[in-house]
C-alpha cells in the first residue's frame, strides 16, 4: 500500500557516504511502495566521505535531483521549501545536528514540518546508545530486525525518551534470486570475500586475510576467489580505509583465479557460492538469499571486529575449516530474529513503517520535533555536536556559517577537491606512518 492516494509524495534523503545514500534511498522507495506518485530528491551532505559519481553510479539509485549541500544549505532549502518526508540516512552526530536544526526551522514556520525518518545502514554492533540518543527526535527510527527494535526501545525507555518512534522493517537492501538448490554450484565455483574498509584495521591481519585468500585460491584452482572492494584508491566511504586491499595486493602474487574486484554487491552475490567475511552487512544479503555464508574466527570472535554479532548464527569459520572444505549452514532461528526473511516474509517487512509514515501525513499538524539530548540533559555535549554543522546551541547557523545557496564555480570546486585529496593523502599515507614511528 502506497503512503499517499493522493497527490505527489516529495521524498528528500540526505545521505553523507555512498553506502547511506544507498540505503536512504532504498529505505524511501520500500516506505512509498508500489504505485505510488513520488518524487525523490538527494541531497549529499559535503564531508570527508562525500560519495564520487562513480561511487553513486555503482549504488544504482537514480533521483530526481542529486546535489551536494552543506548542513547550512539544506536547512535553508527546507525552510524555503519543505517535502513531505525526510530520510536522514547519516552517521549519528549529524542526524542530531539536522534534528536540532530542522525543530528550530519548523517552529519559526507555520506550515507542516516534514516526517523525519533515519535509522542504521547495517548491524548495529558498537556504540548501541551512544548512536539510538542521537537519532532520537526523528519520527520513524528504522530498527532493521526484531532483535534491533527490542534493544532500540530498551535504551530509548531506559533513559525515559519515547520510543514510539522506533519501528521495526529491515535492510531495504536485501533481495535478488535464491541460491541454487543444495547441492548445486556455479561452474567455477565461486567464494567471494567481502572487504571492509576498517575491520579489520591493522596492517599485519589484513595481510594475513589477504594471504588466506590466496592460499584458498591455490589449494583450490577449480574455484574462483574474488576479493569484493568497496571503494577504489582515493574513494571514501561511511568508514576510513587506511590501508585497502588494492595496495597490500602489490605485494603479493595472486594466481590466476583470485582477484579483486567491484561493482554492486547484489550482481556479485548473483555468481556467489560461498561468501566469507570478517562481519560485513554484505553477510546479511547473502543470507537472505541462503548463500553459504562464513564469518571469520581467525581472528577471535571480538566486539571490535563485529563477528561477535553473529554468535548462534551457525556461520563462525575459520579459514583452515573453509580450506578443507566446510560450508556452514545458518541457523533458522537467528536469521529470523535479525530481520533476514529467505522464507518470503521480506514482502511485509516494510509494512509497520509505511503504515507509520502514512498515518503522520496524515496529520494536520505534527508534534514539535523533541529530541533526547538538549541543553538540560547534555549541555557539555551537544553544543560541540551541533558546532561541527555550524549550527549553534539552539540549533541556529553559526556566524561564518556556509551561506551560498548555489552550485559552486569553479575555482571552489578545484579547491575543494584538493582539500579532499589532501585528507584522503593524509589518512591513507601519512597517518599510517606516523603511527608506525610512534610505535618504534
Amino acid at each position: 500500500m502506497p503512503i499517499s492516494n493522493s497527490g505527489t509524495t516529495r521524498i528528500t534523503v540526505l545521505a553523507d557516504s555512498d553506502t547511506r545514500w544507498k540505503w536512504g534511498a532504498l529505505t524511501a522507495s520500500r516506505l512509498t511502495g508500489e504505485g505510488a506518485d513520488t518524487r525523490l530528491d538527494g541531497r549529499l551532505l559535503r564531508g570527508r566521505a562525500t560519495p564520487t559519481v562513480r561511487q553513486l553510479e555503482e549504488v544504482g539509485v537514480r533521483a530526481d535531483s542529486l546535489r551536494e549541500v552543506t548542513a547550512v544549505e539544506f536547512l535553508r532549502e527546507v525552510e524555503r521549501d519543505a517535502p513531505d518526508v525526510i530520510v536522514l540516512a547519516l552517521v549519528g552526530g549529524a542526524a542530531q545536528a539536522m534534528l536540532h536544526g530542522l525543530a528550530r526551522t519548523a517552529a519559526a514556520s507555520d506550515r507542516r514540518r516534514p516526517v523525519i525518518v533515519t535509522g542504521y545502514v547495517g548491524v548495529v554492533y558498537e556504540k548501541l546508545a551512544d548512536g539510538l540518543l542521537l537519532r532520537h527526535g526523528a519520527d520513524v527510527v528504522l530498527a532493521n530486525s526484531r532483535q534491533d527494535a527490542e534493544r532500540f526501545r530498551a535504551v530509548y525507555e531506559g533513559v525515559g525518551a519515547d520510543a514510539t518512534g522506533v519501528v521495526e522493517s529491515a535492510l531495504p537492501f536485501l533481495g535478488g534470486a535464491a541460491h541454487l538448490e543444495k547441492g548445486q554450484k556455479h561452474d567455477p565455483y565461486t567464494v567471494v570475500f567481502a572487504a571492509q574498509p576498517s575491520v579489520p584495521d591493522s596492517r599485519a591481519h589484513r595481510t594475513y586475510l589477504l594471504r588466506r585468500m590466496v592460499q584458498h585460491a591455490r589449494l583450490h584452482p577449480d574455484r574462483e576467489v574474488l576479493i569484493k572492494l568497496r571503494s577504489k584508491p582515493g574513494e571514501h566511504t561511511t568508514h576510513i580505509e587506511e590501508l585497502p586491499y588494492q595496495k597490500l595486493a602489490k605485494g603479493e602474487d595472486l594466481p590466476p583465479n583470485c582477484r579483486l574486484v567491484y561493482g554492486n554487491m547484489g550482481e556479485v552475490l548473483d555468481r556467489t557460492d560461498l561468501l566469507v567475511t570478517v562481519s560485513s552487512t554484505a553477510a546479511l544479503e547473502s543470507l537472505h538469499r541462503r548463500i553459504p555464508t562464513a564469518v571469520l574466527t581467525d581472528l577471535g570472535v571480538r566486539e571490535a571486529l563485529g563477528n561477535h554479532h553473529f554468535i548462534g548464527s551457525g556461520c563462525l569459520a575459520s579459514w583452515d575449516e573453509i580450506d578443507a572444505g566446510h560450508s556452514p549452514e545458518a541457523a533458522p532461528e537467528w536469521v529470523a530474529r535479525q530481520g533476514v526473511a529467505p522464507d518470503g516474509t521480506y514482502e511485509t517487512a516494510f509494512d509497520a513503517a509505511r503504515e507509520r509514515v502514512a498515518s503522520l501525513l496524515a496529520q494536520d499538524q505534527l508534534p514539535p520535533i523533541t529530541p533526547y539530548y538538549n541543553l538540560v540533559t547534555a549541555p557539555g555535549y551537544l553544543p560541540g555536536i551541533l558546532a561541527r554543522h555550524h549550527l549553534g546551541p539552539d540549533g541556529a547557523p553559526l556566524p561564518g556559517a556556509p551561506a551560498a545557496d548555489r552550485e559552486p564555480g569553479p575555482v571552489r570546486q578545484a579547491v575543494r577537491s584538493a582539500a579532499r585529496g589532501a585528507y584522503r593523502h593524509g589518512v591513507q599515507r601519512v597517518a599510517p606512518v606516523i603511527r608506525r614511528m610512534g610505535e618504534l
